[in-house]
């Protein structure tokens, strides 16, 4: 099963500083039949105004992705942590027991970014961070892993069954994932693609399950993100 989320039906909150789309619900949007996918629970695509940001608030019991797309992101947080992502790279939080964060844009550009939430696998674990560069080339034409939940995929670490990767194919490329038929993936490519056939435009979300195998044809020059989960 493949569905198509287009990128007009997400929901939406303009805040000023940050412009935000939901692919499932989050804060004032709600939809029941979107609150998650699989272990999926949030997708935000956010933009985020120069000198601006997220002030500290707190979580628990949860894995947080952010991709950044274009621009970069300080994160802070109540373990002590800090650290500056920049456009393509990942950071992960563990939200274990309790940690409080903040997110801040500092520089003189727009941010745009991925905010992934994935239900943990682990309850009232030690919370943690962790940041890592990935070489732009080794995305080109095939996924590259970025998080996972297994110790020996070596990338950055989550505590649930999931994998993030990332990749970019040019006008005409197409690439292939093996998949488990009993798992849920989420795409979302930032320009127009087909996935098994079906086309999808910038910025839609692509939920699939029942499939073996993921067929992704780029129409136009593009940047995937896809989420693996149980």
């Amino acid at each position: 099963m493949i569905d198509i989320r287009k990128f007009d039906s997400l929901g939406h909150a303009n805040h000023g500083w940050l412009d935000a789309r939901h692919h499932f619900s989050f804060a004032n949007y709600y939809d029941p039949s979107r609150m998650g996918w699989g272990k999926i629970r949030v997708w935000n695509d956010d933009k985020i105004a120069a000198k601006s940001g997220f002030p500290p608030h707190p979580h628990r019991d949860m894995e947080i992705i952010t991709y950044v797309r274009t621009g970069a992101i300080t994160h802070q947080d109540s373990m002590g942590n800090k650290g500056r992502t920049g456009a393509g790279d990942v950071q992960v939080m563990s939200a274990g027991t309790g940690v409080t964060h903040a997110e801040y844009n500092l520089e003189d550009e727009d941010t745009t970014l991925f905010q992934i939430w994935i239900e943990t696998d682990k309850p009232n674990a030690q919370p943690s961070w962790g940041a890592m560069p990935f070489p732009k080339e080794s995305r080109e034409g095939q996924f590259q892993l970025l998080a996972s939940g297994h110790d020996d995929d070596g990338v950055l670490h989550i505590n649930s069954d999931a994998r993030i990767l990332g990749a970019t194919l040019k006008a005409g490329e197409t690439l292939e994932y093996d998949a488990d038929p009993q798992r849920h993936l989420y795409l979302v490519p930032s320009a127009k693609v087909a996935v098994n056939g079906t086309p999808a435009e910038k910025r839609d979300g692509v939920a699939i399950t029942g499939v073996d195998k993921v067929t992704v044809q780029a129409e136009e020059d593009a940047e995937l993100v896809l989420v693996d989960a149980r």
